[in-house]
Parts: C-alpha cells; sequence; structure tokens
C-alpha cells in the first residue's frame, strides 16, 4: 500500500508566503504608495487578476507571452495570470471610453505574476504600484507620475538622492536608427535587444540583431550610437537637431528641473524598456550604489488603446514593484521599517475575575480609535510586559484587582516608563 508523500510546507518556486513580520514592511510600503497617489491626485481602481490569453498575446510583446502563467478553464477559454496592468487598464477604459473624463489620473496595487528565472529582486509574483495618466500629450504626465514616484519613496522613509533616474526616448531612439540607416521594420527588434545591453553580453545583442536581418554595418552603427552620452550629441546625430522628440525631451528635462528632481535625474540613451508598446519618452529607476534591478520604470504610450478597441488616445505609466524597494529599505535599514505596532496599545488582566473589566477598557480605547490587542487569557504582569515588549507595542495596560476596585487603569508608555491613569468609564 502506497502512501502519498509529504507535501512541501514551502511556497511554489518563485512565490511567496507573508507571515506577521513581513507584512509590516510590505504595509509600509503599500501605506507610502496609496499616501503618494492620493497626494498627486490619483483615483483608485482594481480588476480581476485573471485576463484573456488573446489580449496578453497581442498587446504585452514576445517576451512577456513566453512568461505567462496560462491555461485553459471549463468551457475552454483560453486565460493568464497578468503579467503586468497596462492591457487591463487599457481594456477598462476602452469599455467605457466614451463615458469617462480626460485626461484621467488612476493607480492601483496589482498583484502580477510572470514565469521566469528567479533571482535577486526577481521573483515569479510581485505586486506593483501602477500609475497611469491617459489622454494627456504634453510631457507634464510624465513628469507628475515621476514626481509621484519620487514622492512615494520619501513616504517610505528613503531620500531622493538614494535613487538615480535615467530616462531617454523611443521616439528619439527610432529617429536615431532611421538616420543610421536601420529600417522601420527592424526597429522592434533592436528595441528588445538593446534593452538587453548590461544584462547580457554584447556579442549576445550583436546575434539578435544578426538573426534579425540587420547588416554588419548597421548594428555597428547601432552599438556606437549607444555611446552617446548627452542628448545634444544625440541631437547631432540628426539630419533635424530640432526633431520633435529632441523638443520633447528638451521640455521634459525643464519640467523636472521645475519639480526638483534635476538632481536625481540624468538623460540615457540606453534606456529603452522591453515592452513592446513604448512609444515616446521611457525611465527607470535605480538605487544610487547600482547593486539592485530597477525600482520601478514607465514611459509613454500612443498606441495601446486603439490596439484593443478604443478611441486613438496616449498614456503614460509607472510601474513600482514591492521586491526591489524592500531591498532597499532592509539595506538602509530604514528606522521603523519593521516595528509598525507602536501604535498598538496591549491591554492584559491577572485572573479571569478581571476579564470583563479588561474587555471593557479594550472596548472603549477601540471606540477611541486607539488600536487595542486585547489579551485573550489571563497571565503575570512579568510575563505580559515582556510580551509586549518583544512584540513593539508603543503602549499597556494590566488590569489587577486593585484597577477594578477603583475604577482606574494605568495607560504605560514602554519607552518612557511613564504612566497615565485613566478613569475606566472614559478610557
Amino acid at each position: 500500500m502506497s502512501s502519498r508523500p509529504t507535501p512541501s510546507l514551502q511556497p511554489p518556486r518563485g512565490m511567496r508566503d507573508f507571515y506577521p513580520e513581513d507584512m509590516h514592511l510590505r504595509q509600509r510600503i503599500f501605506d507610502a504608495w496609496r499616501r503618494s497617489a492620493n497626494r498627486f491626485g490619483f483615483q483608485p481602481y482594481d480588476a480581476c487578476v485573471v485576463e484573456t490569453l488573446d489580449l496578453l498575446q497581442r498587446k504585452a510583446g514576445e517576451e512577456i507571452v513566453e512568461q505567462i502563467y496560462h491555461f485553459r478553464d471549463k468551457s475552454d477559454r483560453r486565460l493568464a495570470l497578468r503579467p503586468e496592468m497596462t492591457p487591463t487598464l487599457a481594456r477598462m477604459i476602452a469599455a467605457r471610453q466614451g463615458a469617462l473624463s480626460f485626461p484621467l489620473k488612476w493607480a492601483t496595487i496589482a498583484q502580477c505574476f510572470r514565469y521566469e528565472r528567479t533571482t535577486r529582486g526577481r521573483k515569479r509574483e510581485h505586486y506593483q504600484w501602477n500609475l497611469d495618466i491617459v489622454g494627456e500629450p504634453g510631457c507634464l504626465a510624465e513628469a507628475e507620475v515621476l514626481a509621484a514616484a519620487v514622492d512615494a519613496v520619501r513616504e517610505m522613509g528613503l531620500a531622493e538622492t538614494d535613487l538615480v533616474i535615467e530616462y531617454s526616448s523611443r521616439a528619439l531612439l527610432a529617429e536615431l536608427l532611421s538616420a543610421l540607416g536601420v529600417g522601420p521594420e527592424h526597429h522592434a527588434a533592436a528595441f528588445v535587444a538593446l534593452d538587453k545591453r548590461g544584462k547580457i553580453p554584447d556579442d549576445q545583442i550583436r546575434g539578435i540583431l544578426v538573426v534579425e536581418g540587420l547588416p554588419e554595418a548597421a548594428i555597428d552603427r547601432v552599438f556606437e550610437m549607444l555611446a552617446v552620452r548627452s542628448m545634444e550629441e544625440a541631437a547631432a546625430l540628426l539630419t533635424d537637431r530640432e526633431a520633435p522628440a529632441v523638443r520633447q525631451l528638451r521640455a521634459f528635462a525643464a519640467l523636472l528641473d521645475g519639480y526638483g528632481l534635476a538632481p536625481v535625474v540624468q538623460f540615457n540613451l540606453g534606456v529603452v524598456r522591453g515592452l513592446a508598446y513604448y512609444t515616446g519618452i521611457v525611465f527607470e529607476a535605480f538605487d544610487r550604489d547600482r547593486e539592485l534591478r530597477a525600482i520601478f520604470g514607465g514611459g509613454r504610450y500612443d498606441n495601446l488603446l486603439a490596439d484593443v478597441g478604443g478611441e486613438p488616445m496616449t498614456g503614460v505609466g509607472l510601474g513600482f514593484g514591492d521586491v526591489v524597494i524592500a531591498e532597499l529599505l532592509t539595506k538602509k535599514r530604514v528606522a521603523g521599517a519593521a516595528e509598525p505596532r507602536a501604535d498598538l496599545l496591549a491591554v492584559g488582566y491577572l485572573a479571569a475575575e478581571q476579564q470583563p473589566a479588561a474587555v471593557a477598557a479594550a472596548r472603549q480605547f477601540r471606540r477611541a480609535g486607539r488600536n487595542v490587542d486585547l489579551a485573550l487569557a489571563p497571565e503575570k504582569a512579568k510575563k505580559f510586559f515582556s510580551r509586549c515588549a518583544r512584540a513593539g507595542y508603543g503602549h499597556a495596560v494590566y488590569v489587577g484587582p486593585d484597577d477594578v476596585a477603583s475604577g482606574t487603569v494605568r495607560v504605560k508608555n514602554l519607552a518612557t516608563r511613564e504612566e497615565t491613569a485613566v478613569p475606566l468609564t472614559a478610557a
């Protein structure tokens, strides 16, 4: 008689469990995202985590398609766990485009899934804060989402100088490639290859471009183009130094200066972004020491709504994942990153006879707006206060016979040891 193997107690590879101590840091990140979205006027939205495979195949690019968790349901429909949120956003807006007011600013925290090799800073599932502005052609939209992301970083307790943000333009890259004799039919493949620079050796990138059909001379010129270090150097390679993409990047740089972001941003022609739907300015943020993967990134997409069946409309999006920023917060040992229980008031009691008074105290403190953890069983005072200290509580109330008799409880500040007497009926 065969026995079933004991199931693994670990989550599937690349997935995560969040124990209470892990939720502290995650909640800090989520709270910062929500506060910054509200501060910048973004409206919250959400959507189903399962999408039609057709939508994702058409809109996310071939590289993403290979990473999708997909399946057929009991009605033989081809579905998938979303790998990112932008195609879903486009579908939702297209469904009600005639009833919405534009430009719109939407924000969400979405769990996303990608089947890919797990490395430091990359999981097979993650939460991502998405900011999108749809219906605004001016580059103030790009500056606004970047400023909101930097604001969230500050909310988490980091300094903006902990970051470096690099930006470029797909439109400028397309103009440069055309000027170098690389036809538009090869641009998408060139973008995918160039996005891999720094992640794989240059000879592998060259091989990708060879497979795409680019002649050796053109490939050499592509690598020469990537040696450009400034916007003006890039403009000098064009016949028209005032091409639309150049003018837009100059306007964008001026806006970033107005937001006070100039010290943390820099032009980098090699910023491409891997997703196929980007068409204009693109950007990525990294930790200043360049030890981690990108913290956030995004850019402008001009064709996505039309491609899912809506009316043509431009948009700008930013995605900010939880995995890398959690690593950076831990590395920087940001104060309070793992100590969010200081706002809790613990209520304990000596014996069963004091339980009703402890319940009454907890109830009244909660009604007054305090967060209260009520002990579920009697315990000695020493054990109670020791437990509170280990848990990181800010305050504690211990109810004994004398407290019941006097109708007064003492709120103890566990950091300063100061006590404040509070009438039980007014707790």
